[in-house]
This record gives C-alpha cells, structure tokens and sequence, in this order.
C-alpha cells in the first residue's frame, strides 16, 4: 500500500465521497421509478431520509453520512442506500486488525478517513433476489485503499438470473483487465461464505478490498465501474421478478433464507464489525437486516 500524506489526498476524498453520493441519487431514482411502474393497490415506496453521524471519543465531530431506506413497498419490501463520510482515530481492535491486514503506520498514527456508499434490498416477491452492493474509500496517514463488490442473494434460484448478474459484473470488471473478474469473483466465493452453515449465502458476485495498485486514478475508476456494474446487473431481475405468482411455501423459504443473511452480517461482515467497534450510527450500520426472517 502506498503512503498517503493528507495534504496529498484532500482533492481525491472529496470526489470519491461526491461520486458515492452521487451513485446514492441515481439508485434511489431508479428504485422509487420501479416502485411506480409496478400496478398493485398499495402505495409506492419512498426512500425516508435521515441524517447519521459518527461519535467521536471526545465528543466532537467525526462526520457521518445520510440514511436512505424505503419500507412497505410494492416491489421492495425493505431497501437501505446509505453513503458516509467519516473520520477520527482508530480504537486498538481495529487498529490491531488493520495490522494484520499489512496496514503501515498503525502504532504510529491510527488515524483514519472513509467513505463508501452500501446498499441492501430485501424484495416482496420471494422470485425476486435479495441483493447487497457497496463501494467504498479508506485512508490512513500510512496508506490509502479501495474496496467493495456486490452479491445476489435469491430464496427461489433462477439459473438466468445468477448468469446476468455474473455476465454484468464481468463486462464492467473486464474494462480493468481480464483478471479482475475471475479474481474477485472467486474472493466474493470465500468471503460470503456461512462456515457454521457449510454454505455461501447466495449465488455469489465480485467482492474485493485494500486495492491499491499506486494508481489511485486507476483504482478509483475500477471502484466506480463496479458500482455502475449494480444498476443493470439487478434491476432487470427484480422487473422481471415482481410479478411472479408465489405461495405460502415460497414466503417460508425466503424467511427462512434471510435468517442466514442475518446470521452472516452480525457475525462474519467485516463493514458491520467495523461500523459498530468506531461508533457509527448502529441503525444505519444495521440497515442491511431483513425486516422479518425465520429460523427452523
């Protein structure tokens, strides 16, 4: 990982955190226009919006972020878009794990400074596919990295629709190279793995972390393609999804599936641990639970 000086990166934050936002607009749009193009008697979903902030050891500001989630749609039936912007000094379990991941400078200065943009959707449909996304900045006086990815998480598997997700995430990873997408394909395999379950949690997709080439122009245009890879990768599945007749027995296999989604993110998701240990706002670091789930 290459130094990161803070008079050298100020420019470079700042688009990164103006460009997730930016990709928190365009989602949200486009998921509120699904919500009005479905015909059913119910209202159509909104994003509420609301401010979150971080809590700094002192007491003073250590930035926060924005919390977008849409409840009770037609199509969605929970679906969190949040961006932050944060920053302060890292507490000893998580320097101790920035350590183990090759981080320099940790005991020397265990400042830090991260933006990103996540998203998870639970659908109404049982049909249609849970999904999670997110990109994200991270820097430290010693180093400064990317990460991210997205994964589909169906209840009810369509071998079409895990082939489109795949097929998009691969165009748009393949415009950095032919290896990107098998490697970080592969990642995604491991990293949403469930090991007291003995099972991925969904149909997998790319996940990747500390991506620093020394180009940071690189890498960052790496990062915006994956998140201009979610849009066309998922929407056509949930449009194609929600409508789909379902039965009682359909409803029961996607509680009981969110229950392993719950399972991963509080005990295996390092964005949830992390959240937590550095004292972001615990309902925007949550959002990504299922509104209701079953466990046999």
């Amino acid at each position: 990982m290459s130094a990161a000086p803070a008079e050298a990166m100020a420019e470079e934050k700042s688009r990164a955190a103006t460009w997730f936002r930016s990709l928190r607009d365009e989602i949200t749009a486009a998921f509120e226009a699904l919500e009005d193009a479905h015909d059913a008697e119910a209202p159509a979903g909104r994003f509420e919006l609301r401010e979150t902030t971080r809590k700094a050891d002192d007491g003073g500001d250590a930035g926060g972020g924005l919390m977008s989630v849409m409840r009770g749609g037609r199509v969605f039936e929970k679906v969190g878009v949040n961006v932050s912007e944060v920053h302060g000094t890292l507490g000893a379990r998580a320097q101790a794990a920035m350590a183990a991941r090759g981080v320099p400078g940790m005991d020397e200065d265990p400042r830090f400074w991260a933006s990103g943009i996540s998203l998870v959707a639970h659908m109404q449909n049982p049909h249609a596919p849970a999904v999670h996304m997110n990109t994200r900045m991270f820097w430290t006086p010693g180093a400064w990295w990317f990460g991210g990815g997205a994964d589909l998480n169906p209840c009810i598997e369509y071998a079409d629709d895990t082939a489109h997700f795949h097929a998009v995430l691969r165009e748009h990873c393949d415009r950095h190279g032919t290896d990107a997408y098998p490697r970080y394909k592969a990642w995604a395999d491991e990293y949403f793995f469930i090991p007291h379950r003995g099972r991925a949690r969904g149909v997998g997709g790319v996940f990747y972390d500390d991506r620093n080439t020394g180009d940071w122009e690189a890498d960052f245009a790496f990062t915006q393609d994956v998140g201009r890879a979610f849009l066309p990768a998922f929407l056509p599945l949930a449009e194609a999804r929600r409508t789909t007749p379902w039965s009682d027995a359909d409803r029961e296999a996607q509680l009981v599936h969110r229950g392993l989604y719950a399972e991963y993110n509080l005990v295996y998701d390092r964005g949830t641990k992390f959240g937590l240990e550095t004292g972001h706002d615990p309902d925007a670091v949550l959002m990504s639970l299922p509104p209701l789930a079953k466990w046999r």
